[in-house]
């Protein structure tokens, strides 16, 4: 597929000096950029250890502990694809500004908090204007290095950090919390927003609006109402159950409301979600891989969190400390996989390899029990882990947006955070379920007061919720070898010219 977007482009020697001074300055773009993708991604875990403070502090109960964490996921999730068209519509540069400077007034208005209600309002800024910055970030490395060479350092980078994010904010949230207060896991964000809105402004720069491009309005309502269908859905499994109408209701009128969408964009004049950008079979394979790995992760910070913490007696601190190794695998196999492997042999191969090796480390961590140690029955697991893991999210989020023409950049980009953000939605419930079933199968008939009983009861639900993130990552082999093509991907020159925004 070929497009030449010359309307992308102010024409005269601006645009020659504009492309000149970008390519020069690309690694220091990659810097700003993975700064904000950090920023974005640390967000969704960091302040999960920072709860119990805040729920003491603010009064909220239990029951609405969830909602500080699901509010940012539902404007998050919900709103990425109108955010990537945003982006392609307005220019890139202007989009991630706009995004930084609304994420650090939502993140301070969040800190500065006063009641239940003010947080989770703030939070559901934050997940808005991260719906903005994350697709506007990801669409300026793939409009900027379009060098092969170049491209896979970069998208090794962007990987690492995208598969690292969530362990680097459970690290990073207990030593603020510890240290210092809870609302700086909040007031952090302002610092990383602050950084990178100052390398935005000398770094990138800003070309012609594409008026080629036109906002969807009716697609924009229908998937946006529908992706929030769908993570509203799931998030009201964990508390409510399958079984609520308020959780079946929703994921049904979710998927209607999806699939009303892609039959609009067969039909729209100006879609929002050009078809032509899932035609691509290496790219939709990765869409759908970029949604297995988000389900699968949560089954290893989510749960592997809780039992360093409430079995092994680990400080959060020290729990951040423990996934280290994971975040070691993982950046050691995504430079292996993005300039080695795939530029040889092509994703076939490496990205089912990919999922087995983390589905294999899965497995070997339902071995864990009450007893186990961290370096001998933890550690090897997380770095076999994360060692899968690298060989997946990088390729996939490569590929994902690789041969895009300019003006579909930005909207390619949201399809793979929504996919992620969707798959962690899904992978949370699931889990949560599977989790919570087996803790209630173990306490059948015995006494649910004696403390011996409790803790292996939590031993099963940790268990389970391992074995399951497996089966994830198995059905991903599965998945990604039948959908990847053989052979190493050809990169189309004219696809997604260097075009900075």
């Amino acid at each position: 597929m070929s497009h030449t977007s010359l309307t992308a482009v102010p024409s005269g020697p601006s645009a020659s000096d504009a492309a000149d001074k970008s390519h020069r300055n690309r690694w220091w773009i990659l810097a700003v950029v993975g700064i904000a993708q950090l920023m974005v991604v640390l967000d969704a875990t960091i302040v999960n250890i920072a709860l119990p403070s805040a729920q003491q502090d603010l009064g909220f109960s239990d029951g609405d502990r969830q909602w500080v964490v699901t509010a940012y996921a539902l404007a998050f999730g919900s709103l990425l694809l109108l955010g990537g068209r945003i982006a392609d519509l307005f220019g890139k540069k202007i989009t991630f500004m706009v995004g930084l400077v609304g994420f650090a007034g939502a993140s301070a208005l969040a800190g500065a908090a006063g009641t239940f209600e003010l947080l989770v309002a703030a939070r559901a800024g934050q997940g808005l204007f991260g719906a903005l910055l994350a697709p506007a970030a990801l669409s300026l490395l793939t409009t900027t290095f379009t060098d092969a060479k170049e491209r896979a350092t970069a998208f090794s980078v962007y990987g690492a950090i995208a598969g690292a994010g969530g362990a680097i904010g459970l690290l990073l949230g207990g030593v603020l919390t510890e240290y210092l207060d809870w609302r700086w896991t909040l007031y952090v964000n302002i610092i990383f927003a602050g950084v990178a809105l100052v390398g935005a402004a000398l770094f990138l720069t800003r070309s012609a609006r594409n008026k080629n491009v036109q906002l969807d309005v009716p697609g924009t309502l229908m998937v946006s109402t529908g992706l929030f269908s769908v993570v509203y859905g799931f998030s009201n499994a964990e508390s409510h159950g399958w079984d609520s109408p308020g959780t079946w209701g929703l994921l049904i009128a979710g998927v209607v409301l999806l699939a009303a969408f892609t039959l609009w964009q067969t039909r729209a004049a100006h879609p929002l979600l050009p078809l032509r950008v899932l035609a691509d079979r290496n790219r939709a394979a990765s869409f759908v891989s970029v949604l297995i790995i988000g389900a699968g992760m949560f089954g290893i910070f989510l749960f592997l969190t809780y039992y360093l913490q409430l079995t092994l007696g680990f400080t959060p601190v020290k729990t951040g400390l423990a996934f280290l190794p994971l975040v070691g695998g993982l950046m050691v196999t995504t430079a292996l996989a993005n300039n080695v492997l795939v530029p040889r042999i092509g994703p076939k191969p490496v990205v089912p390899l990919g999922m087995a090796v983390s589905a294999i480390g899965l497995v070997w961590m339902t071995t864990l029990d009450l007893n186990s140690t961290y370096a001998s029955e933890v550690l090897p697991q997380l770095i076999v882990i994360g060692a899968g893991m690298g060989l997946i999210i990088s390729p996939a989020m490569a590929l994902a947006t690789q041969g895009v023409a300019t003006e579909d950049a930005g909207v390619a980009s949201a399809t793979v955070n929504t996919m992620q953000q969707i798959g962690g939605s899904i992978g949370t419930a699931l889990l949560t379920t599977f989790a919570s079933s087996a803790a209630t199968d173990y306490l059948s008939g015995k006494n649910p007061a004696d403390p011996a009983v409790n803790a292996q009861a939590a031993m099963e639900s940790y268990t389970a919720a391992f074995g399951w993130s497996a089966v994830f990552f198995a059905v991903g082999v599965v998945v990604s070898f039948l959908l990847y093509r053989r052979g190493v991907t050809e990169v189309d020159e004219d696809a997604a010219p260097v075009v900075h925004m």
